[in-house]
């Protein structure tokens, strides 16, 4: 085997120093109304994907980041009327006393370990399809959302709003104060953000009325005060009071008495709520993924609100450096650290920081598969943290693990991103684990990826457990280590997981929307060539059905050596699924600034060496495109030879455990690599269950949905 990088340190964990004296600021309390948040990390409201289907699994979600140091905790949307259902798509309700004791199961978790618990008190408006509740949708004017996305697209529009729907809405705000009280919550918010109704009411596109609510900025700003006074009015000395807004198109609006209209509203409701919580108005914005958005993107839209107001601010920027977060706080910025993505990533965040051990922090690469899930419709999950929405389902621990009962060890073969995942998880349950990588470098597809255009953020899934395992007592790491069948026996170890990755192939598509035959030809190439920078020719085709990132990226990559370069997709948009991460806008950017030429809806037929013969997938139309290389970005298939070759060779005799994990098992997305080695190593102590179903908490006898 290769070099050995064994470190013989005791795990850093029980040699925790104090926080660092710049970073105790951060720890202070903050007054919030008539409630004390404990510090200044606040997890803000998020999605999920935890509804009342999963009362349990949301619970324990929002508990382990109440555990882990985050002062205040927050739900997701909390409808509180059917006439804003966002159904299929997950969300919460509050439409009757039965939504009580759900939500309670959650204040309950978070009240363990002395933080507050928030509720997004939300109504939809204009921008929900009330698919299964059938209501006309409710718009201030009648302005619907005009989606550019079939999952979110809908054919029926809202009704414009009367004085009496406006009442309604007031009394089904107060009713769910009420609920939400009942349930435990300590902050009550109003939104006024992302395209929903207070929003809507703000923005003269959506508001085209004449009467008190329309018209002028003090006329547009009426309906949010009134939806923050009833909540006060509900809540009395119980709980406060807060306002969540998007400030981004309403900074671009020119105001005659404000320096914009995001001053003037902030100017007009500065007192109004006990708290002010800051975003963006999309939520490509919003949540920008890392490849185009850096840390702390939001400070020029939102840097003015603590000049307006006396009431603390909290706001989001995909913070995960702490000195990042104490200058948010000495220059003025943020009373509050808000976080959702890296919350996810690392629910301990906070802890790590207090006990001056920030090196431990596992921080978010801004990759949004988070945010991906709720396109899904499905619990949370994380590329840096795949304990994230198995905290009650499977019952791990991001910091805690069951340790082995016997003296056993394991060998990782592949140190990618599933091979460096088992490896730590193993360590951290008492295991001597050794870990064998072929190349000189960590991180297998990661190392490789994250050379390319904005991805590098990403390399923190290499970088952090590099680092973990270095600082661990029972971790032999070898480099330059090709391991046969024999070689892998030869260590004689108990376990053996085969984390060896997959390989790019040479197939084409097919009309059944398959992978089908490849081709082979010279200049045909696959990513494994772009990395190593063995694509050859002026003008190049990337023809992409992976549909992913990878595609896109590789196109840019390509365009900016000065390669004439061709993006084609069956698709009907580049690097579609880019769609469910927020990145779709972005990469349709990207590639416009590299000059690469799109076909979309094209599918890859024939190639000669010089000529690219494509057809439109739809009608056959021919296409055909003068390029001297190919790169196909489509179909993996996995590396199990060494796998295959162990099975044979341990048969009839005593032999250890042999395993695939991560896309030597099955290819996917990096959060699959992930989430498969940290399984499999679970796996080797813990009881096999694929998850805890879990059961929504029901009343005794049905009651209407929303009884008056």
């Amino acid at each position: 085997m290769g070099q050995s990088e064994h470190i013989s340190s005791p795990a850093t964990e029980s040699h925790l120093g104090a926080c660092h004296p710049s970073h105790q600021v951060l720890f202070e309390p903050v007054q919030i109304g008539p409630v004390v948040a404990p510090n200044r990390f606040y997890q803000v409201p998020h999605a999920s994907g935890m509804t009342e289907t999963n009362p349990r699994v949301r619970a324990a979600f929002r508990e382990t980041k109440a555990e882990g140091g985050w002062g205040v905790v927050s739900t997701g949307a909390v409808s509180i009327h059917p006439s804003s259902d966002d159904s299929p798509l997950p969300f919460a309700r509050l439409w009757n006393d039965a939504d009580i004791a759900s939500h309670a199961l959650s204040t309950e978790a978070i009240h363990r370990h002395g933080s507050l618990a928030a509720v997004e008190l939300w109504h939809g408006g204009a921008a929900v399809m009330n698919r299964t509740s059938r209501l006309p949708p409710l718009s201030p004017s009648g302005i619907s959302w005009a989606a550019t996305h079939v999952g979110f697209m809908g054919q029926l529009r809202p009704k414009k709003m009367t004085g009496a729907d406006i009442d309604e809405v007031l009394h089904w705000q107060r009713l769910a104060t009420r609920r939400a009280l009942d349930a435990g919550f300590d902050i009550l918010y109003v939104y006024a953000g992302m395209g929903y109704l207070g929003y809507e009411f703000l923005l003269p596109e959506y508001n085209h009325r004449d009467d008190g609510y329309g018209g002028s900025l003090e006329n547009r700003v009426r309906f949010v005060r009134e939806m923050l006074e009833v909540t006060r009015d509900e809540a009395g000395s119980r709980a406060a009071v807060a306002l969540r807004i998007s400030l981004e198109e309403l900074r671009g609006k020119v105001s005659d008495h404000y320096e914009s209209e995001a001053h003037g509203v902030v100017d007009l409701l500065s007192d109004v709520p006990d708290l002010w919580d800051v975003k963006m108005d999309s939520s490509p914005t919003d949540c920008g993924a890392s490849r185009f958005r850096p840390e702390g993107a939001h400070e020029p839209i939102i840097d003015f609100v603590k000049r307006m107001t006396d009431r603390p601010v909290v706001g989001v920027g995909r913070f995960t450096s702490p000195d990042t977060m104490v200058s948010q706080i000495r220059r003025g910025v943020l009373d509050l650290i808000g976080g959702a993505r890296a919350s996810i990533a690392d629910p301990f965040l906070p802890t790590k920081i207090r006990e001056g051990n920030s090196d431990a922090i596992r921080e978010c690469i801004g990759c949004n598969i988070c945010i991906a899930s709720w396109h899904d419709g499905v619990p949370v999950r994380c590329t840096q943290n795949a304990t994230a929405g198995e905290e009650w389902r499977r019952g791990w621990h991001p910091e805690k693990f069951a340790k082995t009962a016997s003296p056993e060890s394991v060998l990782i073969v592949g140190g990618g991103p599933a091979g460096l995942e088992a490896a730590l998880v193993a360590a951290k349950q008492g295991f001597e684990v050794t870990i064998a990588e072929q190349t000189d470098e960590w991180g297998g597809r990661v190392q490789a990826e994250t050379q390319l255009p904005g991805l590098a953020t990403w390399r923190r899934v290499r970088d952090y457990r590099v680092w973990a395992l270095s600082q661990m007592g029972n971790v032999s790491m070898y480099t330059n280590s090709e391991l046969d069948a024999d070689a892998a026996l030869s260590l004689g170890t108990d376990h053996i997981a085969i984390a060896t990755g997959a390989r790019w192939s040479k197939r084409l598509y097919s009309a059944l929307e398959i992978p089908s035959e490849p081709l082979d030809l010279p200049q045909l190439f696959t990513p494994e060539d772009v990395f190593t920078g063995a694509v050859s020719g002026d003008r190049v085709l990337v023809f992409d059905y992976d549909n992913y990132y990878l595609g896109g990226v590789i196109a840019e990559h390509l365009a900016t050596l000065g390669k004439q370069t061709h993006y084609a997709t069956p698709a009907g948009h580049a690097s579609a699924w880019t769609f469910m991460t927020n990145e779709l806008p972005f990469v349709y950017q990207a590639l416009s600034r590299s000059g690469v030429n799109l076909h979309t809806t094209t599918n890859l037929m024939r190639f000669d060496g010089t000529h690219a013969q494509l057809q439109n997938l739809f009608n056959a139309e021919p296409i055909e495109l003068n390029v001297d290389a190919i790169v196909i970005v489509g179909h993996r298939e996995p590396r199990d030879a060494l796998y295959q070759s162990l099975i044979s060779s341990a048969e009839g005799a005593a032999h250890p455990s042999i395993s695939l994990v991560g896309d030597a098992l099955a290819p996917g997305a990096i959060v699959h690599a992930v989430y498969s080695g940290h399984s499999f190593a679970r796996g080797l102590v813990e009881t096999e269950t694929i998850y805890l179903r879990d059961e929504p908490v029901v009343p005794a006898k049905p009651l209407r949905v929303f009884p008056q």
